[in-house]
């Protein structure tokens, strides 16, 4: 499935509960339904500020997302939702204390978890109950809503509860049970109290056979027959010796199995062995490799493809088999089996990222630490069932023996596209393909497509309500003019006093907005439930006085802000300070968009417009808005990471001010800097054009300095050999400008 089909239905209505409500949502699916496609589309169409997260290393790479005990800094070791006591102290557990009190977080990854709207945690089957619990903890204290489910951040659990389940030790499940029913996510604490909207995608799109797909259905809801066995059993044939023309992989249940395959088979090609070494650059997991670091390849080599082809031909998808034809000045040639081309290998690059909040643009941003170089393929003779998940196989020897564990059957044989390429080296007994009864249980909240649509409708009514209220908080936009008004004694600034007067001033103006915001939010909470008896009017004209009546305050605000920006500019070393400044006024800006916003929607609810379409709008209005900030010039252009000037800059604020009027004195102590200084700035410019030296030096003395200069054609003159023959009466700043003035003129009738 490489781009996402109109025709599905369910994969839509998925969608809009993701980006047009708050409700918590597991998306699910059979094997090939298109549940990574549908994370590529969410995160590709949703305006919300999100992070994708992944109970592993491996996963959270080919999500494009982290693992998320770096995101939330989870401890080693179990979490129990209750005092600690009773057992051995030796064992490594967690309370709610422990964790808290242990917990550092950096200013920045707190904010990051504030600004979060949505959290997808990808490959959920093997996520543990404890451990989501943890992050629910976690978000509750980090964004100080402790009475919402994960601090009131949306979730997105995708994954396939029939494929391989959570880890967990004997000792430490000889503690989690007394917590817990099962160790899978849906056993959490927190989703008991307040579960997810459980969506299956249901179109198939790897399996096209009716009758496979009936048979795989079957495994899922453990009502496998004995027919059904028999038809797998046609493809029983223990000891298939394979024509190595047949490009079959063998899948079976542990590592040392597969490599030692693999190895045996290279071994049989002749022809020399050709190293190829993957390259880390910076910070990336060497655990965590999505292909082998050495990969050791010959002509003939059997390979799949690990990484879908990006490009847009799609030559070849995750799993797909080909074979090396031909390895030459390190380059590598593959052909696919039944396909007449010949195709050269590209590297692929997988990055280790760090999320990070982007104040200008209001945005989540993924920065990379590391990336990780090699080519997308591994040795495919064999592969683990545990590995293969996620891949498509045409042909498939599945390996296993008595040691199926739970879901492994059904990971192994959902690879396939079609019972043809199948072989089974041993017959698969009932007792393998029992799926877990708890997971039954769980399955059971899935609802019937209309009934989800009736749900959507009532949840994007309460996600508008919501939005509505929230756009007269004013909450974010209050603690951030207090928490800057706060680090003035920590800063050190030229005029001080003034500055600490006017944050004062602004911050106590914010205040007031905010408690007079917090009045009408509470009104606007009182008036939504019945606002459909008069057909929204009443509620439209509450909306719309009340945001005209923020919206000038916040005008004058952000006026505030620019100027005091624009005054303290000037000064010398207050590059962050400014930054700090101008950062302010980004959040009455965009409180002036919500409360357009909500104007638009109270319009739009007296207009019969429904919610979704309403909400489809909304969504085309702020992804404008976030083109238009993204198109926009910086708030400082200079790297944020330093606070020193951009070059030239300095120099350009001391030829406004002298434009304006100023004197060099007068400049110099506006900007705290000396006369010298401030001479040298303006000097500069005389070879531009951009000043001309009669207004920095009397005609006179420039008179005087121009004979000394010409008295000696060819030599060269310091400034303090100048003022020697011309007297104390000469500056070093005009001597300067005189010169700068000569060599202008020189080059001026070289030009000429």
């Amino acid at each position: 499935m490489s781009s996402p089909d109109t025709s599905n239905h369910l994969f839509y209505l998925a969608a809009r509960f993701v980006n047009q409500t708050n409700r918590h949502l597991f998306l699910t699916g059979k094997a090939g339904t298109g549940k990574t496609t549908f994370l590529r589309y969410i995160r590709e169409h949703s305006n919300k500020r999100m992070a994708i997260i992944a109970p592993t290393g491996v996963a959270a790479i080919n999500a494009g997302g982290v693992t998320m005990h770096s995101f939330f800094q989870l401890p080693f070791g179990a979490f129990i939702p209750s005092p600690l006591a009773g057992w051995n102290s030796n064992q490594q557990f967690n309370n709610a204390t422990t964790l808290l009190k242990n917990l550092k977080l950096s200013k920045d990854k707190k904010e990051l978890m504030r600004e979060l709207e949505l959290l997808i945690i990808d490959e959920v089957s093997m996520l543990r109950a404890d451990l989501l619990d943890e992050i629910d903890l976690i978000l509750r204290h980090v964004r100080r809503k402790p009475d919402q489910s994960f601090g009131g951040v949306q979730l997105l659990y995708i994954g396939d509860l029939f494929q391989l389940p959570p880890v967990v030790s004997n000792d430490e499940w000889e503690i989690l049970r007394e917590h817990y029913k099962s160790p899978f996510f849906f056993d959490a604490h927190v989703l008991h109290q307040h579960p997810p909207v459980y969506l299956e995608l249901k179109k198939i799109y790897r399996q096209h056979e009716a009758d496979f797909i009936e048979i795989l259905n079957n495994i899922r809801n453990n009502s496998v027959s004995s027919q059904d066995l028999d038809r797998l059993h046609q493809h029983y044939q223990p000891g298939y010796q394979q024509d190595p023309r047949e490009n079959y992989i063998i899948l079976t249940t542990h590592n040392a199995k597969a490599d030692t395959i693999n190895q045996q088979q290279l071994n049989k090609l002749t022809g020399d062995v050709h190293e190829f070494q993957g390259e880390i650059t910076k910070d990336f997991n060497e655990k965590a490799l999505p292909a082998e670091r050495m990969l050791q390849l010959k002509e003939g080599a059997q390979i799949m493809f690990i990484k879908n082809d990006k490009g847009e031909s799609r030559r070849y998808y995750n799993g797909k088999i080909a074979v090396i034809s031909r390895i030459a000045n390190d380059k590598i040639y593959v052909n696919f089996p039944g396909e007449p081309y010949e195709m050269e290998l590209e590297k692929e690059t997988w990055k280790n990222i760090r999320y990070q909040y982007n104040r200008e643009e209001d945005n989540i941003e993924e920065e990379e630490l590391g990336s990780y170089t090699q080519f997308p393929i591994r040795l495919a003779w064999a592969i683990t069932i545990h590995k293969s998940q996620g891949l498509t196989f045409e042909k498939a020897i599945i390996d296993a023996g008595s040691s199926f564990a739970p879901g492994q059957v059904y990971v192994a044989l959902s690879r396939l596209t079609s019972l043809e390429g199948l072989i089974l080296f041993s017959r698969i007994q009932p007792h393998c393909i029992q799926t877990d009864t708890r997971t039954m249980e769980f399955i059971r909240q899935e609802l019937p497509e209309e009934v989800l649509n009736k749900l959507l409708e009532e949840e994007q009514k309460l996600f508008i309500a919501k939005s509505l209220v929230k756009s007269f908080d004013f909450t974010k936009m209050s603690e951030a003019f207090k928490d800057h008004y706060d680090e003035y004694p920590n800063r050190q600034l030229a005029d001080m006093n003034g500055a600490v007067a006017w944050a004062q001033g602004v911050t106590r103006t914010v205040l007031q907005h905010q408690d007079m915001a917090g009045r009408f939010m509470r009104q606007l909470e009182q008036l939504l439930p019945m606002a459909e008896q008069d057909n929204f009017q009443f509620l439209r004209q509450r909306i719309a006085a009340a945001s005209e009546y923020f919206l000038q305050p916040l005008d004058q605000l952000i006026q505030s802000i620019r100027n005091h920006a624009e005054e303290v500019r000037i000064k010398q070393r207050i590059k962050k300070y400014v930054r700090e400044v101008n950062e302010l006024a980004l959040l009455p800006e965009r409180k002036k968009q919500e409360l357009q916003q909500a104007i638009h929607i109270a319009a739009g609810l007296v207009q019969g417009r429904s919610a979704g379409e309403l909400l489809q709008e909304v969504e085309e209005l702020q992804k404008a808005h976030r083109e238009k900030a993204a198109e926009a010039e910086p708030v400082v252009k200079e790297d944020k990471r330093s606070s020193k000037p951009a070059k030239g800059e300095t120099n350009r604020i001391t030829l406004k001010l002298f434009r304006e009027g100023k004197t060099i004195p007068e400049i110099a102590s506006v900007r705290n800097l000396a006369n010298g200084t401030i001479e040298s700035h303006l000097t500069s410019f005389i070879a531009t054009g951009e000043i001309a030296v009669t207004q920095l030096v009397e005609p006179d003395k420039i008179k005087g300095i121009m004979q000394v200069l010409e008295s000696a054609p060819g030599e060269s003159f310091s400034a303090t050999a100048i003022r020697e023959q011309l007297g104390d009466s000469y500056s070093y700043g005009e001597i300067r400008a005189v010169v700068q003035h000569r060599e202008w003129l020189s080059k001026s009738k070289e030009k000429v």
